[in-house]
């Protein structure tokens, strides 16, 4: 646990310094944890030990993000409709992608399953891979990688688009990047962050319950 903390507080502290968006702090935070360990040629299973209470604590730091949807709620029940819309069709969009570029790059059917939850929480899509048949450790390092992406491309996607609507910029970068979208829409604004808090927990639960079905048409049609 220790050894995650500091990881990720220098992490912190080079981000601010510097102000990259590529020295993302937990980008940072997992190459400093790798190197470490790869050093003392220590084994995961020993870092895990401690590590394993981190993951523990992603549930409940995921309800948490709700606090800033409850200071929002006059808005979210204004827009109803096009932020429910909005969020399962990104949802399934992106899974799609993931089906057809698995498809095209002719990927394993097991290493498909295994990103299909990459834009989900890490709790979720841990259970939707093993749901599917797929390699949890593979669907974990993808959940990383995507969530890491979100705050480098996401502020510079939607420039580039001209997307300034708060509730769209939130339930895009919820929808793309999962929790680690969350704590950027929450720098960019309240609003923001409320909307991507949204989309994270009904992007999970549409995932859950989609994603087997995207499957098996998948295999059926494509396979």
């Amino acid at each position: 646990i220790l050894l995650s903390l500091m990881a990720f507080e220098i992490g912190l502290y080079l981000h601010k310094k510097t102000k990259w968006v590529l020295l993302n702090p937990l980008l940072i935070a997992v190459f400093l944890i790798i190197s470490f360990l790869t050093l003392l040629k220590l084994p995961y299973e020993a870092y895990n030990l401690g590590g394993q209470w981190i993951l523990t604590l992603l549930g409940p730091a995921t309800v948490v993000l709700a606090l800033p949807l409850y200071k929002n709620f006059e808005l979210f029940k204004k827009n109803f409709i096009p932020i429910f819309v909005g969020i399962f069709v990104g949802a399934i969009s992106g899974m799609l992608c993931i089906l057809l570029l698995s498809k095209f790059f002719g990927l394993s059917d097991v290493l498909t399953k295994s990103l299909l939850a990459k834009s989900i929480t890490t709790p979720i899509g841990i259970e939707v891979s093993k749901q599917l048949g797929g390699l949890p450790p593979i669907t974990v390092v993808a959940i990383v990688l995507t969530g890491i992406s979100g705050p480098i491309l996401g502020p510079f996607l939607c420039k580039i688009f001209k997307l300034k609507d708060r509730i769209a910029m939130g339930i895009a970068m919820g929808n793309c990047s999962h929790v680690i979208g969350t704590s950027k829409a929450l720098e960019i604004g309240e609003v923001e962050g409320a909307m991507s808090a949204l989309t994270v927990g009904i992007a999970g639960v549409t995932t859950v319950f989609i994603a087997p079905l995207l499957w098996g048409f998948f295999l059926k049609y494509f396979s």
